[in-house]
């Protein structure tokens, strides 16, 4: 049950940062783009803030600090996109 409570966290959190940055995509890819930006957050947001992502737990804060990380995730794909 946890895993279903994660995974729905995840897509939230990628469709918000999706429609932030205006990309368009679907359900997995926004899932991924939350448990990638997890990570990220993780190693670069969380030791600065000092809060946790959704991959420690699932609150307003955690999701603030991943979202942000699917932000900077978003905006790093861009680039790369544009660069070709």
């Amino acid at each position: 049950m946890n895993i279903l409570i994660y995974l729905i966290a995840a897509a939230v959190i990628g469709w918000v940062a999706t429609e932030i940055m205006h990309d368009r995509s679907n359900l997995l890819i926004n899932i991924v783009v939350a448990v990638v930006g997890a990570f990220l957050a993780g190693y670069f947001l969380s030791p600065i803030f000092g809060i946790g992502t959704i991959n420690d737990a699932i609150t307003l804060p955690t999701m603030l600090v991943t979202l942000l990380g699917a932000i900077i995730l978003l905006a790093i794909v861009r680039l790369i996109r544009r660069g070709r």
